[in-house]
């Protein structure tokens, strides 16, 4: 889960509407305003829905066609339903899954066509889970600018997502091996439950065990690595598992990022509590600094992890992309 803001200036608020504004929304023009075409104008493309004839002007009996049903779908209403996602794709991010996979593929040697579609496939689910995300944390801002949710609604977001997630695994049909539908299915299902037990401790103000933890996070953000191994070794002609590594780096990215975040004044809403007192929140981070030293254990884990993870790189032969992944992921204790 990416680090999120919690206020947005005014300097930043402009800057953010001039951005919508430029990178447009759905692929539609944005007006001056910054408000979306369809919010503004009451329909999904910004133009008007009204008929020229009235009830009363219809004459006799109508006859209902199947052609109307059976019409091609349209790239001004798959704007509409795209129009939260194209958002949070115009957005400037880090792209980090592409820079694993194409590390990874310099031991599985993927064949283009199938590479391109699995970068796409982890991408558009990536992006489509940060929608939900964000409306399931209620956050304000995602990579600096204002979330989906709040220029398209609640509603036209999750929709927007689940779309998306669909549109995916109608693009992993693409693929030659038939086990990409099932790798898919499993970990879009770990993605869920990984994300439901972080809500579920969130909102029940539980504190979950260490494996506990370290369960969820390997369902929720190791998920999507584990997809993009797992698939690129479906497509491979190589034998060799790598899944032992990538899971030891999902681990230590989700691992890495709470700890910055946590470590960050900036980021201390992350601390997940209904209070405002931004002195009761510098006081829990304080606390675990100082008292409990979870910080410095959790350094520790981080390391014993990398440790892991450059044995078994080391195991399966140079890999300077890989390693340079690593290397950035590392933290000073």
């Amino acid at each position: 889960m990416e680090a999120r803001d919690s206020s947005l200036s005014s300097t930043n608020r402009s800057a953010a509407v001039q951005s919508v504004q430029n990178n447009g929304i759905g692929h539609s023009k944005t007006p001056s305003n910054g408000i979306p075409p369809h919010l503004l104008y009451g329909s999904p493309t910004g133009y008007s829905t009204v008929t020229d004839m009235t009830h009363s002007e219809q004459k006799g009996p109508r006859d209902f066609s199947l052609n109307v049903i059976k019409r091609p779908w349209s790239d001004a209403k798959e704007q509409a339903v795209c129009g939260p996602y194209d958002y949070l794709v115009s957005l400037p991010g880090k792209d980090i899954r592409s820079k694993l996979i194409d590390a990874f593929n310099i031991y599985l040697q993927v064949p283009e066509e199938s590479l391109g579609i699995i970068k796409h496939v982890v991408a558009m689910l990536h992006n489509a889970s940060l929608l939900v995300d964000d409306v399931e944390d209620h956050s304000v801002l995602r990579r600096g600018y204002p979330v989906a949710h709040s220029l398209f609604g609640v509603a036209q977001t999750i929709n927007s997502a689940n779309y998306i997630y669909f549109r995916a695994m109608q693009d992993i049909t693409g693929l030659k091996s038939p086990v990409c539908v099932q790798v898919f299915t499993e970990e879009l299902i770990n993605l869920h439950r990984g994300q439901g037990m972080d809500l579920f401790w969130r909102d029940t103000l539980t504190c979950p065990s260490e494996d506990d933890y370290l369960e969820m996070v390997s369902n929720k953000t190791g998920g999507l690595f584990r997809l993009a191994i797992k698939l690129m070794q479906a497509e491979s002609a190589s034998e060799v598992d790598y899944l032992d590594l990538v899971n030891l780096m999902g681990l230590i990215f989700q691992i890495r990022d709470d700890y910055m975040n946590l470590q960050s004044d900036q980021m201390i809403n992350i601390l997940k509590q209904q209070t405002q007192d931004d002195g009761v929140k510098h006081y829990a981070v304080a606390y675990m600094r100082d008292q409990t030293k979870s910080f410095e254990y959790t350094a520790s884990v981080l390391k014993d992890l990398q440790e892991q993870a450059t044995g078994l790189l080391d195991s399966f032969g140079d890999n300077v992309a890989l390693r340079a992944i690593l290397e950035n992921l590392k933290v000073d204790a």
